[in-house]
């Protein structure tokens, strides 16, 4: 199958709502997203996708996936449930875009959402196999070199991929690989024929094993969370600016934890950490302005950023125009600026910057903004963590 290779395809990913090894399994939170997050992100971050299409039967899933950038369809619940099939999902997407009067892609990539650590690399990887091929069907696949036994009618144990009397070494077996359950790719047309994932002429992808893990237990997660947190350390510097010149900080939620600790006669305390406090000291003396912006009125805000020796601006209706003043003052480039947020009130700081950058606890309508999503929250080392990763990029 040929395609004009800047031809960009549609992505669809089934994400029901019922789950019974893991109840609500799409929206379990894993490394500070939701797992459908990790899927979608991987996708809109894909060269070859220009659309990306969640179909699900239930509604939270379609808000997190609407707050991710996905579009949705909602699917009927005969296609929902626990035999229901992925090709399925797949046909009603297409048939529902059918019946709004548009044209369908040529070719369409599915995607699961239960499998975080694919990157937009390997979705791209597996796009092209299908291109340079001239396949009709692709998938990602990861190299398998294990012995498979089964047992046969007696119960005798028999090799399925050898014979048992006969174990070479690994270098000397024909190669095989084992379906990752990632990423698939197909035509568009042929599948509506088929009405199956394989059929023609299927090309495969080579997906690294670290990043290949199904969520299906919850000793799935448990495993998949330290391999996502590995993979998104060597991933978070390449997020940063070639040269970063400041780091804008809100108070609260940030330099905070978010509480706040009222005394009897009224006044008001937070909780920091002075980890923090040593990461901006190596901040600052790496010649990288350091701010806060906040909207907090308490006099705290002030006396924390004079024990930090940085700037200070508070008690703002409006948080990006301070933020711009402050930036053209002291001859900051706001593209070559971080700034890290928790919530809505951030919004417009966090898209005005170079680096926009959430905390671990952040709301989730933050999340699809953030390049970066801390694996501290707010007050408790959250800036010690960014001003590590900012030092670390400075010497790279």
């Amino acid at each position: 199958m040929m395609i004009d290779k800047q031809a960009l395809l549609t992505a669809i990913i089934p994400a029901r709502g019922g789950s019974k090894g893991i109840p609500r399994k799409n929206l379990q939170m894993l490394a500070g997203k939701p797992l459908i997050g990790w899927i979608i992100e991987a996708a809109k971050a894909a060269r070859y996708v220009n659309r990306i299409i969640v179909s699900t039967d239930d509604q939270e899933i379609a808000a997190v996936s609407c707050q991710f950038g996905a579009e949705v369809i909602m699917r009927p619940a005969e296609l929902s449930g626990d035999l229901a099939s992925s090709e399925g999902a797949l046909l009603h997407v297409l048939e529902s875009l059918e019946q709004a009067g548009e044209v369908l892609p040529e070719s369409l990539v599915f995607l699961q959402c239960t499998s975080p650590l694919t990157l937009a690399a390997d979705i791209d990887g597996t796009v092209q196999v299908f291109i340079d091929g001239d396949a009709d069907t692709a998938l990602a696949v990861s190299d398998f070199h294990y012995f498979l036994w089964r047992k046969d009618e007696q119960g005798d144990a028999v090799g399925v991929n050898h014979d048992k009397a006969f174990r070479p070494l690994r270098q000397q077996r024909a190669a095989e690989y084992i379906e990752t359950g990632s990423v698939y790719v197909m035509d568009t047309q042929q599948f509506i024929k088929h009405r199956h994932r394989f059929f023609g002429k299927t090309a495969l992808y080579e997906m690294p094993a670290e990043r290949c893990w199904e969520i299906d237990s919850p000793l799935d997660l448990s495993v998949a969370e330290p391999l996502l947190r590995e993979q998104l350390k060597a991933a978070k510097a390449t997020q940063l600016p070639v040269r970063v010149e400041a780091l804008a900080l809100d108070f609260d939620g940030v330099i905070t934890d978010n509480r706040v600790l009222v005394l009897e006669n009224g006044q008001e305390a937070v909780f920091c950490s002075r980890s923090d406090g040593w990461g901006i000291g190596r901040l600052r003396a790496a010649g990288v302005a350091v701010v806060v912006v906040s909207t907090e009125k308490n006099p705290v805000v002030a006396a924390r950023c004079a024990k930090l020796e940085i700037d200070c601006l508070q008690g703002l209706d409006d948080k990006i125009g301070a933020l711009q003043s402050w930036a053209e003052k002291r001859q900051v480039d706001l593209d070559k600026t971080v700034f890290v947020g928790n919530d809505v009130n951030d919004i417009e700081c966090l898209q005005s910057v170079g680096c926009p950058v959430v905390v671990a606890d952040a709301h989730p309508s933050v999340w699809p903004i953030a390049k970066i999503i801390l694996e501290s929250r707010g007050g408790d080392d959250a800036v010690r963590e960014v001003s590590e990763l900012i030092l670390k990029s400075m010497v790279l």
